[in-house]
């Protein structure tokens, strides 16, 4: 037992309680003070992760690559989110109260990640969730309000289903720890519940559209990204231990959550919405890796490097929508005049999501269908690419009135955070072979 190895998880916690209590005697014009202690502690759990060795504190906890790129992940993913949250909190009297339900909803998913008991997991999965459904209703207006409702009453439903999941697979193993669970297939499907919740699968994908048009844009943007680097890293991790043995059913779910999802897109003029398919149909490529876990040693690294990929370009491309301040496609006619650094980082994010070189989520993709095709679902990868040449339809309608040159003018912003993501989007593609070799 070797409680160093939670480290960066206790960096996070310190992080939000230091900023938490720090907001309480900071006069409100300076509560941004408490975004810079929390993402401190956030980049200090990031680069400890990096020095540190694999080694487990406890037995139901994993320290392991997994859990370390989950840490990396959703360490950095929610710096920039800290970003994005600042400006729009600034001055309000709850400011480092947000800080901290962000930094704590992160801290949730990372143990989701490393979690190797079902118990764990689902103390995980609540510290997760329970953030997450006050951040929804954050700004008190009436669409946050309805978001809010929304998210909480299909998170809690899908934990009991989960917790029931638990159960059926306790009485039937006789224990919750990974290595000595086995979960029969009613058991298997009741867990995959509240992680397809978090990871915005099908069929627990109702919430994603609601929540991401119905919050505020930065909450949407950390809502739909980090903590799914917790549930598909806890997913494969159940896969890949033995606990849910059902890679067939995992095929399906891929195989409908892309469709679904790019189906859904289509058609949306509300970018948010658009971005909440997208997240949806991305959710479905995340589950190709899962499904062939244990079949193939390219499923950890495919899934891996997938979600750092994924988590930087989707954050990237909402980062021009809080940048923007507008929702519907209209409003960005003529963005590449009035900001220019904005539309080059959209384009390069939305086109990454695609998966076109040399991004990030280019390589996430080749890998993912390398997996596939060697995991003996060649299938899957047929269907993963089918949808990811459709996909382009819908992220191209949202390119095109960018270059447009009516448009209303605007104030010209440059969006460091949008630029930061997609430059980093860039640099993890262009890098993929040295970080694959590292």
């Amino acid at each position: 037992m070797s409680p160093a190895a939670l480290l960066p998880e206790l960096l996070i916690l310190a992080g939000a309680v230091a900023g938490l209590v720090t907001g309480l005697f900071t006069a409100r014009e300076r509560q941004w003070v408490t975004a810079w202690i929390n993402a401190a502690g956030l980049g200090g759990a990031a680069l400890t992760t990096m020095t540190s060795h694999d080694m487990s504190p406890f037995e139901g906890y994993a320290v392991d690559v997994v859990t370390n790129v989950a840490r990396i992940t959703v360490s950095l993913a929610t710096i920039l989110v800290l970003g994005l949250a600042a400006g729009w909190a600034r001055a309000q009297p709850r400011e480092s109260e947000l800080y901290t339900l962000i930094s704590l909803a992160a801290l949730g998913a990372i143990l989701m990640a490393g979690a190797a008991d079902l118990l764990v997991l689902v103390a995980a999965y609540l510290l997760a969730s329970i953030p997450a459904y006050a951040l929804a209703g954050f700004a008190k207006d009436a669409a946050g309000t309805e978001a809010a409702l929304k998210y909480y009453l299909m998170g809690a439903f899908l934990g009991v289903v989960m917790l029931a999941g638990v159960t059926l697979a306790y009485g039937h193993s006789g224990a919750t720890s990974y290595p000595e669970t086995r979960a029969p297939a009613v058991a298997a499907v009741l867990l995959l519940g509240g992680l397809l919740f978090k990871a915005g699968g099908v069929p627990a994908h109702f919430w994603v559209p609601d929540v991401a048009q119905g919050a505020s844009r930065p909450v949407a943007a950390f809502v739909t990204t980090v903590p799914k680097v917790g549930a598909f890293a806890a997913l494969y991790r159940l896969a890949s231990d033995g606990v849910i043995d059902e890679p067939a059913l995992f095929a399906v779910l891929a195989a409908a959550t892309m469709t679904l999802g790019n189906l859904a897109a289509f058609h949306q003029d509300n970018v948010r919405r658009l971005l909440a398919y997208s997240t949806i149909s991305q959710a479905g490529y995340l589950l190709v890796p899962v499904a062939v876990a244990g079949r193939t040693e390219l499923a950890a690294p495919a899934l891996l490097y997938y979600l750092a990929a994924y988590a930087i370009t989707n954050l990237g491309a909402f980062a021009v929508v809080v940048t923007a301040g507008a929702d519907s496609l209209r409003e960005y006619a003529g963005l590449a005049r009035r900001s220019p650094w904005a539309a080059s980082a959209l384009v390069v994010c939305l086109l990454g999501l695609v998966g076109t070189p040399p991004t990030a989520v280019f390589a996430g993709k080749l890998l993912m269908f390398a997996a596939a095709w060697d995991g003996g679902y060649a299938w899957l990868a047929v269907l993963a690419a089918a949808n990811t040449v459709a996909s382009l339809f819908y992220y191209l309608r949202w390119i095109r009135p960018v270059f447009a040159r009516q448009g209303a003018p605007g104030e010209r912003r440059v969006g460091a955070v949008a630029v930061i993501a997609a430059a980093g989007s860039v640099l993890l593609g262009v890098g993929a072979g040295l970080v694959l070799l590292a």
